[in-house]
């Protein structure tokens, strides 16, 4: 027991030594989160509690096989260890023994992403695979079936989607399949529709464990409530000043009221942070006391001081990437290991002058959790398009665009046309310019007709350019709709800042540089992302969702202006902003720099900018603060009210530090302030 607990300060001794009822462990960052659930797990077992009776649950196969290493090490062998997996992984491991209580059989085969994709595309939509997929699996996470999303549908995409979506089911069922969401989807429906089955599996699973509770969305509650159906020995262990997932439906509100829907709980907050100097927590802990939908706590650093956190402000990205790389060259001339340091952003295409910066320094660097900004395949399409457009031979980049947008052109067709064109031994363009009546028989009326159109433009487009080459890239999107292609696909959001970032790109280089060429341009960003791959010390260059969970001695925030971080705006929700600040500040062991840039590229032009309110949240900056309470409530939106029930926006208007909303209660119309709903 002692070889347990020896560790453990008196708050993380707590929360391992408490075993029945219902716990909530607040750990704050850096607080020795881990090291608290696997202790706790492993004092369970020490005290005779079968392992069969326990059950943890995570987000990742790495957290799980690390808790079950470390809980195994303080205990020695057990006879079987205890059941610590994801919560997919344990729904997956719950229907090989009862999915025939849905009239399926055991031996179902679980598909991956992809393949939903293939199943759907076969289907023969016209719109956007990708969009239809994502569109299925936030049906399945609100636990809505084909027959009601096909009862709710209005628009005419929708309805589209519904139906497919009901196809997708029938096709799954009748092949016996399950894709990654019905893990959990069929695993609360059986537990839902079968009492006798739900109450023995949770009487089964009497002690019960969740870690990153924050991250967990409306399903995954739901399944918690069942498995607790007999008991409330459940210990959940989250940070509700860290839930920066509600993009992908993670609800904060499962943290926030976990001791209203677990009546009779212990809250058991961790606030010694191992990780962090002072300074650091110091400036984390004025951003997040902003917030006000949070249960509040304080880290304190067992570290004591260290250096001040810097703020650095420049002219442009440029100047700012220049800067930040001569900073990191500083340090690793200090002997500092390149993977010690990190950039962070909040937004993506912000990668691109960074890795610019980096790669003129000569400083090896590495995107972790994400692609290089002209890896990335929207950037990889614009630059196909230039290079036909200066080289109409160049057969690699037609056959890459020749169906992106989508215009009916398949693979079959284009393989036709390629073999043609190599008897000829001529080019694709040449071979579609000059023997059209060839190319019809190889394809159907309407694939003919695209193609027609497509070789038409890329002319047009060539002599264009010959009058403009600064205009060149807006003719470019008003031709071929780029962006619009990639607006309706899953993560437009960011990917249309991306294209938007490579559009100002070439403007910016046109301007610089009034006689270059599109050959001239080209060359100068395959110099840019072609790096060298020295050895494996990589700076780390990333954005903040990617850093969760990661820390580093040298850390440089960039981006720090309105708009960019916070994102504002439509749909924006200040307080996840700020989580997400607070997150990306807790990464740092040591040293600490937030930098902001007077100008950016934005929407494709640049815009000068305001320096992101989060600075002089933090105190990094002197200026005026300003609290504000976020909503993300818009005219239309659907929501419900304790005593009212469910009403639709009419009106939002600001009074003070408060939204106030006027809502239609079924022909009832009242002002409530956006704290006492919630969206539907």
């Amino acid at each position: 027991m002692d070889k347990i607990l020896n560790d453990l300060n008196e708050e993380q001794k707590r929360a391992a030594t408490m075993i029945d009822g219902s716990l909530l462990i607040l750990a704050g960052a850096g607080s020795g989160k881990t090291k608290t659930i696997t202790s706790r797990l492993a004092y369970l077992l020490a005290n005779g509690i079968d392992p069969a009776n326990t059950l943890t649950l995570t987000f990742t196969n790495k957290a799980a096989n690390e808790m079950r290493e470390r809980a195994l090490k303080m205990i020695g062998d057990v006879i079987y260890p205890p059941l610590l997996c994801t919560f997919h992984k344990f729904g997956l491991l719950f229907l090989k023994f009862n999915i025939d209580r849905i009239n399926r059989t055991n031996n179902f085969v679980v598909i991956d992403n992809d393949d939903k994709k293939r199943i759907i595309k076969n289907f023969g939509t016209e719109l956007p695979i990708a969009l239809v997929a994502n569109e299925i699996s936030k049906y399945k996470n609100s636990l809505i079936f084909p027959k009601t999303a096909i009862e709710r549908a209005t628009l005419p995409n929708y309805k589209i989607i519904a139906s497919l979506y009901k196809k997708y089911e029938e096709y799954l069922e009748k092949n016996n399949l399950v894709d990654f969401d019905d893990l959990l989807v069929l695993t609360y429906k059986i537990l839902d529709e079968n009492s006798d089955l739900c109450e023995q599996t949770s009487q089964r699973y009497r002690y019960i464990m969740i870690d990153e509770y924050q991250d967990t969305n409306e399903l995954q509650y739901k399944l918690i409530k069942k498995l607790c159906s007999t008991h409330q020995n459940i210990c959940v262990v989250g940070d509700d000043d860290q839930s920066i997932y509600g993009w992908r439906g993670a609800n904060i509100k499962n943290i926030l009221e976990f001791a209203d829907q677990f009546p009779g709980t212990t809250i058991i907050k961790l606030e010694k942070n191992y990780r962090s100097t002072k300074q650091i927590l110091k400036i984390a802990n004025n951003l997040i006391e902003h917030n006000r939908g949070r249960l509040g706590k304080k880290l304190d650093s067992v570290k004591g001081d260290g250096k001040e956190v810097e703020y650095i402000h420049s002219d442009n990205e440029n100047n700012e990437a220049n800067l930040i790389a001569k900073r990191i060259q500083i340090l690793i001339d200090r002997g500092i290991s390149p993977n010690k340091i990190a950039i962070l952003y909040r937004i993506n295409a912000l990668s691109r002058s960074i890795e610019e910066g980096l790669n003129r320094a000569k400083i090896n660097y590495k995107m972790v959790g994400g692609v290089k900004f002209y890896e990335r395949a929207e950037i990889k399409d614009l630059i196909s398009y230039l290079r036909i457009i200066a080289n109409p031979h160049d057969d690699f980049s037609l056959r890459r665009v020749i169906n992106r947008p989508k215009r009916g052109i398949g693979k079959v067709t284009v393989d036709k046309i390629l073999k043609a064109a190599y008897d000829k031994k001529l080019s694709i363009y040449q071979f579609l310019s000059t023997n059209l009546e060839e190319a019809e028989k190889l394809c159907s009326k309407k694939s003919f007709v695209e193609i027609k159109r497509f070789i038409k433009n890329i002319k047009k487009l060539k002599k264009e350019l010959q009058k403009s080459t600064y205009d060149f890239i807006d003719n470019l999107e008003d031709t071929f709709h780029i962006k619009e292609y990639y607006q309706k696909l899953p993560d437009s959001l960011e990917k249309v800042a991306n294209i938007e970032e490579f559009q100002g790109l070439f403007r910016d280089y046109i301007l610089s540089n009034p006689d270059a060429s599109i050959d001239d341009f080209l060359n100068e960003i395959t110099l840019q992302s072609d790096q060298d791959q020295i050895d494996n010390q990589s700076v780390s260059v990333m954005n903040i969702h990617a850093a969760k969970g990661l820390e580093f001695d040298y850390l440089f925030v960039i981006g720090l202006e309105e708009g960019f971080f916070p994102i504002t705006g439509d749909g924006s929700d200040i307080e996840e902003e700020r989580r997400l600040g607070y997150v990306a500040i807790t990464r740092t062991k040591k040293e600490l720099t937030l930098s902001s840039s007077a100008s950016r590229f934005y929407k494709g032009r640049r815009a000068y900018l305001n320096k992101s309110r989060f600075l002089t949240e933090c105190g990094v900056c002197k200026g005026s603060l300003h609290l504000e309470k976020t909503t993300s409530f818009k005219k239309g939106d659907l929501v419900k009210h304790k005593i009212f029930g469910m009403g639709r926006v009419l009106e939002v208007n600001k009074i003070k530090r408060e939204f106030k909303l006027k809502i239609n209660f079924g022909g009832t119309k009242r002002d409530i302030l956006a704290s006492f709903v919630e969206k539907i």
